[in-house]
């Protein structure tokens, strides 16, 4: 009896923080070493032909066009490239923040096709307009940061040194020893912060620190009184549980023709705002400070989630303006 509890205690803390953790794990190891492998061949300026244009106009440099295209394919391999230059002074602090922001739109795309499906298959034609809006918030994400770019980074900005130093061609032998070299340095340093810190919050979460914050958020939507009751009820289901479950509220009052379709894309939009800072703080901070320092992470995601937060109240106000 004791062992069958035991196995299913073991079982349980395996499927809730060991398997999350070690995936984790894998994918920040391979972000690190595809990061690794870009750079010890000097592809930063090739990769960065993506967002050519952007890039020259916001006088950001070749790291943060080359973080930008990876982050259409891995979101940790686009911020391992960041800290990698960061680390070695290729970028300032001030270009770090504005390259992580600056990634806005490929982090979007990157789990577009799993939310536009999941969206449509709720709330069938509205997710058109929602994933447009959303869309567009990542978009002026995007393009704001490289106007700001502009005129906070000059041209100044673009390195003489390392223009010359990524022209060196480097055998893949080579660039492969490099890149192991690195990421041996690196991965027990990442090790060391992420282990702890995940654990921390695993503890946090079971001890129901998360699902309070949750719903003491979500009993304090008072401000929100000019909504109706239901559309109140679909924001506290995407604050407490997840995004899904507002969406499956969301499709349920659309289909009994409960809430216009509107209403429901308004909703969702606020709802969308609101909770965003719990998501980032429980799923963001593990894996940002494994990568960055724990205090640069802290700061990486509060600039990010305002910046995020604001773009969406912009399209939600442009949207209620339009429809209402």
């Amino acid at each position: 009896m004791i062992i069958a509890a035991l196995l299913d205690t073991l079982a349980l803390l395996w499927q809730e923080l060991g398997y999350p953790l070690a995936r984790l794990l894998i994918f920040i190891s391979i972000g690190l070493m595809v990061a690794g492998f870009i750079e010890a061949l000097n592809w930063t300026r090739k990769m960065s032909v993506v967002a050519g244009p952007m890039i020259r106009f916001g006088h950001l440099s070749d790291v943060t066009g080359a973080a930008f295209s990876m982050a259409f394919f891995s979101g940790v391999a686009a911020n391992t490239m960041l800290s990698e230059a960061y680390d070695k002074e290729q970028l300032s602090k001030k270009e770090l923040f504005l390259a992580n922001m600056f990634n806005s739109l490929p982090a979007y795309f990157l789990h577009l096709p799993t939310t536009f499906f999941i969206t449509l298959s709720l709330i069938k034609g509205a997710a058109f307009v929602y994933i447009g809006l959303t869309l567009g918030a990542a978009l002026l994400r995007t393009l704001g940061i490289a106007v700001l770019s502009h005129f906070l980074l000059g041209p100044e900005n673009l390195s003489e040194k390392q223009g010359a130093r990524e022209v060196e061609k480097v055998s893949f032998r080579l660039a492969g020893q490099r890149t192991l070299a690195r990421f041996k340095k690196r991965i027990h340093k990442i090790i060391r912060l992420t282990l702890p810190i995940y654990i921390i919050f695993f503890g946090l979460s079971e001890a129901g620190m998360f699902q309070l914050l949750k719903e003491f958020m979500a009993g304090h939507l008072s401000f929100l009184s000019w909504l109706s009751p239901k559309a109140v009820s679909i924001i506290a289901l995407q604050m407490v549980a997840e995004f899904s479950a507002g969406l499956v509220a969301a499709g349920a009052l659309l289909q009994d023709g409960t809430m216009s379709s509107q209403g429901i894309i308004l909703t969702l939009l606020i709802g969308n705002i609101l909770s965003s800072p719990i998501r980032a703080v429980r799923h963001q901070f593990p894996y940002y400070a494994g990568i960055f320092k724990p205090g640069l992470a802290v700061q990486l995601i509060a600039f990010s989630q305002s910046l995020r937060a604001f773009s969406i109240a912009f399209v939600t106000v442009l949207y209620f303006w339009m429809v209402w």
